[in-house]
């Protein structure tokens, strides 16, 4: 639910990037695009930033290369060739990739260009091992209309996803090579959103349009979004990762009170006559003050032979401790920055506490000559990694000065953000030099327009009058990209009304008692399979979905299996059916037909997931009449 502000006044400006991976082979080698645990090589790099054709070095790339991380890879033969070691050069672009990309662009209005160029794109993050990313624009000047407006799509581009992490640590980060190389296409609009609804529907447009061609894959990562942000006197700032479609304006509002919130606390700096020239980078050693400490962190850090440094704020005495975020405040923000060198840091706001008294505040104070108004930070460490993170501190803390920093920030799942990093700048992109321009031919053209697959929402109306079922159905199979197999199940001869109500009601019925998410479409298909073969009854399926989102090595033969839930034959059935009417024979000689019910319940209660309930009722209804004509 959005807050009331006034958006219009607020001069919000919201621009969006989504980056969703294709389901065909690797882009730039004929790999499969799948993930997989397994590891049969390992290697280890380092990486450096490099001066682009501008003779400049990107900020975001610099920033990374402060972190003096090792990267080590790890990778299956399968999976990651000589070109996803770096040690061979790219092949030529995956067909199919290019192909989907442009069906795409058609779907979102998008003009396609005549001559794909890929460049380079520096990433020393680590994720990628050469140190960059190939990126090509494959269209432009697309647009979404909305209620609101129209928004523009300047440009979609055809990119190589990178490696995925498999552990972080101070100095060190590994990743898996699986995921480097899968095709993804990135699509940017223009800051031409105005409403946190808006940006909503306009990803869900653009969603709806990648799901259309049936070629992109599902699942957690496999789709990422990130905002763009600015509003009035504020700065732009970008969020990476926004993972679910109903968590997007929650973002938007909350980076919206940040803004506010910072431009306050700017405000009020600036009317107590604070420069940025006035945070100077002078440290004071106060180790001497927490000898005797009930710290456990500073304790632990002086045993160690570490040293507790401050710094002095001038001025900024209860605005560190503002919240800006719920649960976050301007300290917070300070300690983003520090976290590349310590864990944490202590702001005068939040003290006495975590085991710091308030004689050692005090005598901090004292030491550093704090007036009223002015604040310290103590960080406790070596002496050369304190000093690095209190210089981050500092920076931030100038940054406060001038109002918001322009910043690439990360979601986190309450909606609250994150600094990741500087914005990259213009210096990180340079040609390719390994891969010709590839012709986007009349021909082709003419072709993928030709073949155009339908948006879902005209697919869920298809499915309505076709296959006659519900359209809440309908839509949900849709949204939830279940539709490509339910017409598949539909071609091997599956109802669509019961096929539907398995895909949608049943696993979402499932959702709180089990991780549903484990239960794969060949799961599914097999289990279908077994229905049709006349090996289990509909009934069987929420019992054997349960057991496979819990056991998904299984199958669903396996399980069915197990629980005994194959199908009995019908001398089966009738046999457990007459142990149930003899049980009860004095209740049916009373009530007769009236029994009826009765014996449904107990009868299923024994046979429920292998008998068919029709063919149930059936027999139970028969051998009823049977009892009451032998009646005396």
């Amino acid at each position: 639910m959005t807050m009331a502000y006034d958006y219009e006044k607020l001069g919000l400006k919201v621009g969006l990037e989504i980056h969703r991976q294709l389901d065909t082979k690797k882009l730039f080698s004929p790999v499969p695009s799948e993930l997989s645990d397994e590891v049969e090589f390992i290697f280890q790099r380092r990486l450096r930033p490099t001066i682009s054709e501008l003779g400049e070095i990107d900020p975001a790339a610099l920033e990374e290369f402060k972190k003096g991380r090792t990267y080590i890879y790890e990778g299956s033969y399968e999976l990651a060739d000589l070109v996803y070691i770096d040690e061979e050069p790219p092949h030529m672009p995956d067909e199919e990739a290019l192909k989907v990309a442009l069906q795409i662009s058609y779907l979102l209005n998008a003009t396609p260009i005549d001559e794909v160029h890929f460049m380079r794109k520096i990433v020393i993050d680590g994720s990628n091992v050469s140190g960059f990313q190939r990126t090509a624009i494959i269209a432009m000047n697309g647009k979404v209309d909305t209620p609101w407006g129209s928004v523009g799509i300047p440009t979609i581009c055809l990119e190589e996803d990178a490696c995925r992490i498999v552990e972080r640590k101070d100095k060190e980060v590994i990743y898996r090579l699986d995921r480097l190389g899968i095709p993804l296409v990135e699509i940017s609009t223009t800051p031409d959103i105005h409403h946190p609804e808006q940006a909503k529907v306009v990803a869900k447009y653009i969603g709806d349009a990648l799901r259309a061609t049936r070629k992109v894959k599902r699942g957690l990562g496999t789709i990422r979004q990130d905002l763009n942000i600015s509003i009035k006197g504020g700065a732009r700032v970008e969020i990476k990762g926004v993972q679910e479609l109903d968590m997007i304006p929650i973002i938007i509002e909350r980076e919206i009170e940040r803004q506010l919130k910072l431009l306050e606390i700017r405000d009020e700096l600036r009317r107590r006559g604070v420069k940025p020239e006035d945070i100077k980078e002078e440290f004071y050693d106060v180790t001497e003050i927490f000898e005797n400490t009930g710290s456990k962190i500073i304790a632990r850090t002086i045993n160690n032979g570490g040293k507790v440094l401050a710094v002095k704020l001038p001025k900024f005495r209860g605005l560190i401790g503002k919240e800006i975020q719920p649960g976050r405040r301007l300290g917070t923000e300070m300690a983003d920055r520090a976290k590349k060198y310590v864990k944490g840091i202590f702001h005068i706001d939040e003290l006495p506490n975590y085991g710091i008294t308030e004689l050692e505040v005090n005598a901090v104070i004292e030491k550093l000559g704090l007036d009223e108004d002015d604040a310290f930070v103590l960080i406790a460490a070596e002496e050369g990694t304190a000093k690095k993170a209190l210089r981050e501190v500092l920076q931030r803390a100038r940054e406060a000065i001038d109002g918001v920093p322009e910043e690439t920030r990360r979601a986190l799942p309450d909606g609250n953000t994150q600094y990741m990093r500087p914005l990259p700048g213009k210096a990180r992109m340079y040609p390719e030099t390994d891969i010709p321009p590839i012709l986007i031919t009349e021909d082709m053209k003419e072709e993928i327009l030709a073949n155009l697959p339908e948006l879902p929402q005209e697919r869920a109306e298809r499915y309505v009058k076709e296959y006659k079922i519900d359209r809440s159905l309908a839509e949900t199979l849709v949204n939830d990209e279940r539709d490509e197999l339910f017409e598949e199940l539909i071609a091997k001869g599956v109802k669509p009304s019961l096929a539907a109500s398995i895909l949608v009601v049943v696993l979402k019925g499932l959702k709180k008692e089990v991780p549903i998410e484990n239960i794969t479409d060949e799961h599914i298909r097999e289990t279908f399979e077994l229905y049709l073969n006349g090996k289990i009854a509909k009934e069987a399926f929420d019992e054997i979905f349960k057991e496979l989102a819990l056991h998904p090595e299984k199958t669903a033969q396996q399980v069915a299996e197990e629980k005994s839930l194959t199908l009995l034959s019908e001398e089966e059935v009738e046999r457990i059916i007459d142990e149930v009417i003899q049980q009860n024979i004095e209740v049916i000689k009373a009530k007769g037909m009236g029994a009826m019910g009765m014996i449904m319940g107990r009868a299923m209660a024994k046979l429920r997931g292998r008998a068919d309930g029709k063919l149930v009722s059936q027999l139970v209804k028969k051998k009823l009449k049977e009892v009451q004509g032998s009646a005396p």
